[in-house]
């Protein structure tokens, strides 16, 4: 489905701290697999999701979905067919407006817009059935504003949001770093359920071990622009949490911290 072909991004380019992250990278996500990134700060994981996103675009190389080159579309075409949800949970929704007009939103994306109410009354009973798989109540707060929700709430309501319309590939960037533990579980156990009903094709970023030994079908270390793990099937349901610090335990040796 995605495939990264001979990747090359660098940064401050032409300047004294010009750095190389990606040098002829290689990477490939197959239909239907839930991937979870981990590694180190700098190991590329954050940029390979804005690769894939096109908030960053390569130096060469070339990224390709559904055997189409996208290396150089813009961000905005691939929203039509890529979801993501960022670390912050505010990033994906919008305070000044209720739930139902967030949904409501989300609910009409792609489609063009004309003079007309932009909130159809006949679709709230839709709309709570969405926010009820959040277990949180949201469903009988339609009318409140998002603001006024806490993370947990809001990063729940922007998982749903980014799965309205069919995604084909879904992104989570850290998506429970900035919550509390508790909201981080709920978050975590509502992700899976979603992926899980939809058969979503997803890329998850975290620095949580557990949950990328927990979740998904696919584990990938990435350390200093490579991937140096990656793991899937019985060798994934297999790994445990300490194999995975005795990992960075031997690379933090070796950088010499």
């Amino acid at each position: 489905m995605l495939s990264i072909e001979n990747l090359q991004k660098s940064f401050n380019i032409g300047t004294p701290d010009e750095a190389i992250l990606f040098n002829g990278f290689n990477f490939a996500v197959e239909a239907g697999e839930f991937v979870s990134v981990i590694g180190s700060n700098g190991s590329g994981k954050t940029t390979l999701l804005n690769l894939i996103c096109g908030t960053l675009l390569p130096e060469g190389g070339a990224i390709r979905f559904r055997e189409k080159d996208i290396t150089h579309m813009s961000e905005h075409g691939r929203a039509a067919f890529i979801g993501r949800v960022f670390q912050d949970p505010k990033a994906g929704t919008c305070a000044g407006l209720t739930i139902l007009e967030n949904l409501a939103l989300a609910d009409n994306k792609g489609r063009a817009y004309g003079l007309g109410f932009a909130i159809d009354k006949k679709r709230q009973d839709y709309y709570r059935q969405l926010l009820e798989q959040c277990e949180m109540g949201l469903e009988n707060r339609l009318f409140t504003q998002v603001g006024a929700l806490s993370g947990g709430q809001r990063q729940a309501l922007a998982l749903v949001i980014a799965n309205m319309t069919k995604v084909d590939l879904l992104i989570l960037d850290e998506h429970t770093a900035a919550l509390d533990p508790k909201s981080s579980e709920t978050i975590m156990h509502l992700t899976d359920k979603l992926i899980r009903a939809h058969a979503i094709t997803t890329v998850m970023v975290t620095h949580n071990l557990r949950y990328a030994v927990d979740y998904g079908t696919r584990l990938v270390m990435m350390h200093e622009g490579k991937a140096i793990l990656d793991v899937k099937g019985e060798e994934k349901q297999s790994m445990k949490v300490e194999a995975l610090l005795d990992i960075f335990t031997e690379i933090s040796i070796e950088l010499g911290n």
